[in-house]
């Protein structure tokens, strides 16, 4: 960790922030308690990723994970990427991936 930051890596690349703020609002919901590294994971090796509809600087990479907490669901994490900066917003599990333009697909 950086101060109140740390970096992880995207599937382009790209260094994205995770901030300890952010970090501690996932971490407040319960089934996503000890999933930091299942969020270094999914952006890291995602298998679609999305961009958001309701806004166009947000990226949403989706991994499918068996047998979580809560049963088998989506990770979904939601990252921003503005001119120079790149960071995490948030990061939940979803039954299945939201609609909107696909960017990227593992085959």
């Amino acid at each position: 960790m950086r101060d109140n930051w740390s970096v992880l890596i995207d599937y382009q690349d790209r260094q994205v922030r995770l901030t300890n703020e952010r970090l501690e609002h996932i971490l407040a919901h319960p089934e996503m308690a000890g999933m930091e590294t299942l969020i270094a994971e999914t952006l890291r090796y995602p298998q679609l990723v999305r961009q958001s509809r309701s806004d166009k600087t947000a990226e949403l990479y989706y991994r499918f994970y068996t047998q979580t907490t809560i049963g088998d669901k989506w990770l979904c994490v939601v990252v921003k990427y503005l001119q120079g900066d790149a960071f995490i917003v948030t990061a939940y599990f979803t039954d299945k991936p939201k609609r909107g333009n696909t960017l990227w697909q593992s085959t």
